[in-house]
Order: structure tokens, then C-alpha cells, then sequence
């Protein structure tokens, strides 16, 4: 014996196999609110970038945009607001027993990348998405450098 270890691809697929049982059993779908779910965040966010921008799509359904504060400093792209809960608490006709919807205050911090320039921020609201649109300085794109002969 040469002194390595062999393991049968039979037990590698059956630890697959496990694994994908085990993750279905404890996937979100079994958590008791949205606040459980992978990442457990409100709003979720995706970033990107372009170009000539970094790009950060917020979803977050049932939120004033009025109501929705953005602030960049040293970096950081700070997303706050409040999103008010559907069902009036008042109302004795009404018994929630349960509720998934994440209602209440929030709060998100996007560190940006070096090259995005805050003086260059644009944001909208629309469908239930928050698009913050932050270009990139001009320092930092590639330019083309003519050789001199």
C-alpha cells in the first residue's frame, strides 16, 4: 500500500445524496417567517456592476420610496426605512396566527467598491424595486495609452 486513501465514488454519491436530503429537510421553506430564510434580511438586494456603474436592486414590496432613507459615507451605501404592517392591530376581528411578510424597520449596509464615486448616485423606485444606479470614477475605468514612436 502506497500510503494514499481511495474512497469509491459510491460513497462520495451517497454523501451527495445525504446532503441534498438533508438540505431539503432544512431548507426555508420549513422556517416559520421570512426573517429565517437564507440570509435573513429585508430587503434582499442584488449587486452588479457595469462598466461604467455599480448596481444595486432592492426588493422591497410595500414600502413608501418617501419613507426610505439612502446615505453613502466612507464606502458604505446605508439603506434604511420602514415597511408598515398590512393588518390593522386595532381590529378585533382580526386574528393573525400567522405571518410571513417582514413588517417594521430595516436597515442595510452595502460596502461599495473603491471605484464607485458618491457624487454620481441616482436612485428610483418602481414595481416594488429600489434601483440605486452609482457610477464609477473616471480615474478608475481603463483608458487607452498612445504609444509615442
Amino acid at each position: 500500500m502506497n500510503g494514499s486513501l481511495r474512497i469509491s465514488r459510491d460513497v462520495l454519491a451517497e454523501f451527495d445524496r445525504l446532503q441534498q436530503q438533508l438540505a431539503r429537510v432544512f431548507s426555508p421553506q420549513y422556517a416559520g417567517s421570512i426573517r429565517t430564510t437564507a440570509g435573513g434580511e429585508f430587503p434582499a438586494i442584488n449587486i452588479g456592476s457595469t462598466p461604467d456603474t455599480v448596481e444595486i436592486v432592492a426588493f422591497a414590496p410595500g414600502i413608501d420610496p418617501k419613507s426610505v432613507q439612502l446615505t453613502i459615507d466612507k464606502g458604505l451605501l446605508v439603506l434604511a426605512g420602514e415597511r408598515k404592517n398590512t393588518i390593522p392591530e386595532d381590529d378585533e376581528r382580526v386574528s393573525v396566527y400567522a405571518q410571513e411578510r417582514f413588517a417594521g424597520a430595516f436597515r442595510r449596509v452595502v460596502s461599495l467598491p473603491e471605484d464607485a464615486d458618491p457624487a454620481q448616485v441616482n436612485a428610483n423606485y418602481r414595481d416594488g424595486f429600489l434601483r440605486v444606479s452609482i457610477g464609477k470614477r473616471e480615474s478608475s475605468k481603463p483608458r487607452h495609452i498612445q504609444v509615442q514612436a
